[in-house]
C-alpha cells in the first residue's frame, strides 16, 4: 500500500492509501510529513495495517528521530492513547543556489525551513573548483553556526546556471560556465563533504523551492525565471518534470516570431533571451543612451519611473507570454509563476505575461489558470536545492532500505 497526495484548498495535505506496494516505515513516514499527530491506531486504520505492525514501523521511525511523541488524545475509557508526529529536526540539508555571478547556500531542517544562511558574489566563470571550494567551506562553517555535526547532514542539494544531466550531476556544454562541462560535480562536493550530492539546473531548484514553500496546493506549476537569461522550470503532478536528458523547460531557446536575426549566445538566432531577457533589454537601453550594464539596472531605471525602461519590460513580458502561451495549451499548467530579477521592477513584466497568454491560449485552458508572482524570493533556489535531497533520501522505497536509518528494523 502507497499513499498519493492532494491538496485543492489549502488545507493540509491529506493521503489517501491506494493499493499498491507494501508499507514499510519510509511510508508511513510519508504519511506523517503532513505534521498532524495520530495515533497507532489511526495510522492503522488509514493503511489497513495490523496494530502490530504499525507498532513495528512507528518504533523504527522514532529510534531514527523522525518522528517524536506530540501529546495525548481524549481518553475514551483507559489510558489516552499517545500521539505521533514528524520531526523535522531529525537531520539537516544543504541546500546551494550557484548563479552566474553569485552563490546562495543555506541550511535547512526536513521541514524547509532556513536555519542558517550565507550569500555571496561569486563568478560561476571561476571554474568548478574554485565555487565548490567555497561551497564545501561556508557549508562546514555553516553547520557550525547551527550546532550540528556532520552526521546529521542529509545530503547536499546544488543548482548550476546551465544545462545540467541530473541522474549524474554533471554540466552539459553550459554557456556561461568554463571548465564546467561534464565535471563530476558529486564527486568533488563528496570529498568535502563525504554525503549525497544532487545537482539540477537552477531554475528547476527554484521551482521546487517556490513550489514547496508558496503553492503546495497547486500540482501542476511553470516557474518562469527572467533575469540574465530566461529558463522555466516545470512541476508536474507536484514533481520536478526534467525530460529525458534534463533539458525540460529551456524556454529561453525557443524562436520568437518577429524576433529577427537577433544573434543569441546559444549560437541560433531569434531566441526568447536574446530579445527579452535582462541582459537584452540593458543593451537595447545602452543603444538608446540610457546607461544600463544588466538585470538589476533595468530594474533601478523602471522603479524609478524611467520610460524606455518600462516599455522595454512590458514587451518583455508580451515576448515571454508568446512562448508561454503554446506551452499553457501543450501542459496545462494550474498556475504560472514569474521569478528571477525581472520579476522585482513591479507588475509590467507579469501584466506583459497575462496580456498575450489570455489572448492565445485556449479558454479552456486558461478557465482557472493563475499568473502570479514569486512569493520566495532570492531563498527559492536555495531552499530548493534542499528540498531536493529531502524528497529523494525520504523517498519510501528508498528510506526502507537505507540501513544508516533502521538497520533491520523497517
Amino acid at each position: 500500500m502507497c499513499f498519493t497526495v492532494g491538496v485543492t484548498d489549502g488545507s493540509p495535505v491529506q493521503r489517501k492509501p491506494v493499493a499498491g506496494a507494501a508499507t514499510g516505515a519510509g511510508t508511513l513516514l510519508q504519511l506523517l510529513r503532513d505534521g498532524l499527530p495520530r495515533t497507532r491506531s489511526e495510522l492503522s486504520a488509514i493503511t489497513g495495517l495490523a496494530r502490530s505492525t504499525v507498532t513495528g514501523r512507528v518504533d523504527a521511525l522514532l529510534a531514527a528521530g523522525l518522528i517524536a511523541p506530540s501529546g495525548e488524545t481524549a481518553s475514551t475509557g483507559g489510558r489516552p492513547p499517545a500521539t505521533f508526529a514528524f520531526n523535522p529536526a531529525a537531520r539537516i540539508v544543504l541546500g546551494a543556489d550557484l548563479g552566474a555571478t553569485h552563490a546562495r547556500l543555506a541550511v535547512t531542517d526536513l521541514a524547509g525551513n532556513v536555519l542558517a544562511a550565507v550569500n555571496a558574489d561569486l563568478d560561476i566563470a571561476l571554474g568548478p573548483k574554485a565555487v565548490l571550494d567555497w561551497t564545501v567551506e561556508h557549508g562546514r562553517k555553516l553547520l557550525d553556526e547551527v550546532d550540528r555535526p556532520l552526521g546529521d547532514l542529509l545530503g547536499i542539494g546544488i543548482g548550476l546556471p546551465g544545462p545540467v544531466e541530473h541522474s549524474t550531476g554533471r554540466a552539459v556544454n553550459p554557456p556561461i560556465m568554463p571548465g564546467w562541462d561534464g565535471f563530476d560535480v558529486p564527486a568533488y562536493v563528496s570529498e568535502g563533504l563525504p554525503v549525497p550530492v544532487l545537482v539540477d539546473n537552477d531554475v528547476n531548484i527554484m521551482a521546487l523551492g517556490e513550489h514547496f514553500t508558496a503553492w503546495p496546493e497547486y500540482e501542476h506549476l511553470l516557474f518562469i525565471k527572467a533575469a540574465t537569461g530566461i529558463g522555466c522550470g516545470i512541476i508536474a503532478s507536484g514533481q520536478v518534470y526534467r525530460g529525458a536528458q534534463g533539458a525540460a523547460g529551456d524556454m529561453g531557446h525557443i524562436q520568437v516570431a518577429g524576433a529577427g536575426d537577433t544573434h543569441c549566445r546559444c549560437g541560433n538566432t531569434g531566441c526568447l533571451e536574446a530579445v527579452a531577457s535582462g541582459a537584452a533589454i540593458a543593451a537595447k537601453l545602452t543603444e538608446r543612451g540610457v546607461a544600463a550594464r544588466g538585470s538589476l539596472d533595468v530594474v533601478e531605471l523602471a522603479r524609478s519611473g524611467n520610460v524606455p525602461a518600462l516599455r522595454l519590460i512590458r514587451q518583455a513580458g508580451r515576448d515571454i507570454g508568446e512562448v508561454l502561451a503554446g506551452a499553457v495549451n501543450f501542459f496545462n499548467p494550474s498556475i504560472i509563476v514569474i521569478g528571477g530579477s525581472l520579476a522585482l521592477a513591479g507588475d509590467h513584466l507579469i501584466a506583459g505575461v497575462r496580456e498575450v497568454i489570455y489572448q492565445r491560449s485556449l479558454p479552456l485552458a486558461t478557465r482557472h489558470l493563475r499568473i502570479a508572482a514569486a512569493r520566495t524570493g532570492e531563498s527559492s533556489g536555495a531552499i530548493g536545492a534542499g528540498v531536493m535531497v529531502i524528497e529523494h533520501a525520504l523517498d519510501p522505497a528508498r528510506l526502507d532500505s537505507d540501513s544508516s536509518f533502521f538497520g533491520t528494523n523497517g
